[in-house]
């Protein structure tokens, strides 16, 4: 992420304070807006999104208690920062796009686009937040961190004892150290950014409840795997599904079932690539989302 290749940041008011980056692009390319997981933000997409502007133009938002958007009394459930992209797409937006969303952003964007198929031209899933298949394996640091997030009180006192203990940088090494096979992928400057974010997240505007809300929403939809199922058959969008073999938190089998229950999908495997690959394998997936743009979106 060089200095020319530095996004804007800027707030709108939706309800509430919400932030995002504006990448920049040819102003006749095609738009993406980039949403990010669980605990994540929009610097997620720093590594990515400037090897993508050559073709489009890209913006990357931060849901309600995530990154720089205060919940300021918003909910942060699945549900309301899915109404909340809506209102960024229809009001920030404003034009067909194809939407980009990494874990619980997979989730978000794929209901977004069984519900706005007006404005959705296309949907890339990168590791999205899917059920687990029967007897698929489960990784011991992933199921610590999701049965703390189920429990609010513990989750809360463990959050902000973490937060005083430990630096923005160490923080952000741990959560990073169990989505990636290798931190040390992970532009530096990229890093550095995210220390900053992190820096900038006063607990009196974002109370560890928010994401840990958000958190036990995740895990209510996935386990109503129909629900998700039956708003993938309603997206009309071409569809690239993305995913890492080496992800501990979103199993690659969950990805194989899904992309086996949806041939017309596009289907890419990130090997030897965690959870977040357009963090970790910047370059790989840049390529296969431009040319998935190229011939499945663009030249429709």
């Amino acid at each position: 992420m060089t200095t020319t290749q530095r996004p804007v940041s800027r707030t709108v008011d939706l309800d509430g304070e919400t932030h995002y980056l504006d990448f920049g692009g040819p102003s006749d390319g095609p738009l993406l807006v980039c949403v990010h997981g669980l605990a994540g933000a929009a610097w997620n997409w720093l590594a990515l999104g400037p090897l993508l502007t050559g073709t489009a133009r890209v913006l990357a938002v931060d849901l309600a208690g995530h990154g720089l958007s205060p919940a300021a009394g918003r909910p942060t459930t699945v549900g309301a920062n899915r109404r909340l992209l809506d209102r960024f797409v229809r009001e920030v937006a404003a034009e067909p796009l194809v939407l980009v969303g990494n874990s619980m952003g997979g989730l978000i964007t794929t209901l977004e686009a069984a519900a706005a198929a007006d404005l959705v031209r296309g949907l890339v899933l990168v590791n999205p937040a899917l059920p687990r298949t029967p007897l698929s394996a489960t990784d011991a640091r992933a199921s610590i961190q999701f049965a703390v997030a189920a429990a609010p009180v513990v989750a809360a006192t463990m959050y902000a004892r973490r937060r005083n203990r430990l630096s923005a940088r160490k923080v952000i090494r741990d959560t990073l150290g169990l989505c990636t096979v290798d931190v040390g992928r992970i532009p530096p400057e990229v890093l550095t950014e995210a220390e900053r974010v992190v820096r900038q997240r006063d607990v009196s505007r974002f109370p560890p409840r928010d994401v840990g809300n958000a958190a036990r929403s995740v895990m209510g939809r996935m386990a109503r795997g129909s629900d998700l199922r039956a708003a993938m058959l309603q997206i009309t969008a071409p569809v690239l599904l993305i995913h890492g073999d080496k992800d501990r938190l979103v199993p690659i089998s969950a990805a194989r079932r899904t992309a086996s229950l949806f041939p017309n999908w596009r289907f890419e495997v990130a090997e030897d690539t965690g959870h977040v690959p357009m963090l970790e394998a910047p370059q790989w997936t840049a390529e296969v989302i431009l040319e998935w743009l190229e011939t499945e979106v663009v030249a429709r």
